[in-house]
Order: structure tokens, then sequence, then C-alpha cells
């Protein structure tokens, strides 16, 4: 009977061992999973944050999306296009006659448009029968609708020549019967310009690069 009962008990000792050992194991394997788990979801953080720090950089530095809102760009852009504004295009070069940017209003730098540029520092402005020159050359403007109706602003007026101040732009939009611009607030400070309007990629039919109309000696 002694002997049965020792059995008994070492029998139970070994299950108690093994039940340990089984208990260990398995919380040695999920540990492991856990592990694997959270430095799993870690690298997956750290993915994030390093392309959202990249996307950040590229939107504060580089480049901006934007949306045409408004009708005062037709028939270049329309309501609900989507373009790409480059900031550092600026950097590199000045701005030249016939870009199209995206600036704050000089009258309210909350507000954002997105016009082109017709004047540089010391060109001489004129509106007169329907027409714009610069430095006494009519400007061509195959970007415009034949039939514009090309009226004088709040700021400048029909037959005044105005001539642009220094580190500042005159700018218009393209449909010029709907366009709130230069006529009305006068040239834009360089400081005030976002970037250069480099690409449209919605609506898909007409994605594409957006190129400077005038031929390079007006610009």
């Amino acid at each position: 009977m002694l002997t049965i009962a020792r059995r008994i008990k070492q029998s139970e000792e070994v299950n108690k061992i093994s039940c340990k050992k089984t208990f260990f194991y398995l919380q040695f394997i999920l540990m492991a999973i856990l592990k694997s788990i959270v430095n799993f979801v870690m690298d997956i953080l750290e993915t994030v944050v390093f392309i959202g720090s990249i996307f950040i950089v590229i939107y504060l530095f580089i480049l901006t999306p934007n949306q045409v809102k408004g009708a005062s760009m037709e028939p270049t852009f329309r309501t609900g296009d989507y373009i790409l504004t480059s900031r550092i295009t600026y950097k590199f070069r000045n701005p030249q006659r016939g870009d199209v940017v995206v600036f704050r209003s000089p009258r309210n730098p909350d507000i954002e448009y997105i016009k082109r540029i017709i004047g540089l520092p010391g060109d001489r402005i004129l509106i007169k029968d329907n027409e714009v020159y610069v430095n006494d050359i009519k400007l061509e403007e195959t970007y415009i609708s034949a039939k514009t109706n090309l009226w004088e602003g709040g700021f400048i007026k029909e037959g005044v020549v105005f001539t642009v101040p220094e580190n500042s732009v005159f700018i218009m939009g393209d449909n010029r019967p709907r366009s709130y611009d230069s006529r009305e607030f006068g040239p834009v400070p360089f400081d005030n310009i976002i970037g250069q309007v480099f690409y449209r990629y919605f609506p898909a039919a007409v994605m594409g690069a957006i190129h400077n109309p005038l031929p390079q000696s007006l610009r």
C-alpha cells in the first residue's frame, strides 16, 4: 500500500512539474508572440511617422496641392481642377511674365488666389482699348478668351500707365471680366507668392504640366 501511495504521490509531483513546464513554455511562447506583435506595430508606426514627416516637409517646403475655386482663370483652369504648386521654383529663378502662381492676397493674407503674372518690377502696365500693354508692347494672349471684355479696376484706370514697384508683380486672371486681381488690389509683393503652378493632376482628361505660353523674349 505504501508503495502504491508513494507512486501516486510521485506521479502527482511529476504532473505538477510537467504542468509548470507547460505553463512556462506557453508563457514563453505568448511573450514571444506579444513581443513580435509589439515590434511589428512599432515598425509600422515608425514607417508611418517617417512617411508622414516626408509629406510634411514636402508640403511645407517643396510643393503644395491646391484646388481651383471660381472662374477667374478660365479657360486655362476651371472650378474643381486640382493642381500642384512648386514652392522652390523661385528659390532658383525670378518670377516670369506668363507664370501662373498661387499667392496670398495683399489685402487679406488668409486668402489665396491663383492668377497669371503680367508685369515684373519696373514694367509699365497700360490697359487701353480692351488690350494690355507691357512696356508699350501689346500682349498677344493666346490663353484668354477671344472675346474677353477687359475692364479697369479700382486700382488701375484705363489709359493710365502704372509702373510695377520693386519686389512686386502685377497679376491678372485669364478670365478678365470675372477676376479679382491687381486691377483692384494693386501689385503683389514677392513675399506673398506661395509658388508657381506647374502641374494639373485632376481631372485626368486635362492632366499634365502647365507651361508658360509666352515666348522667351517676352518673359
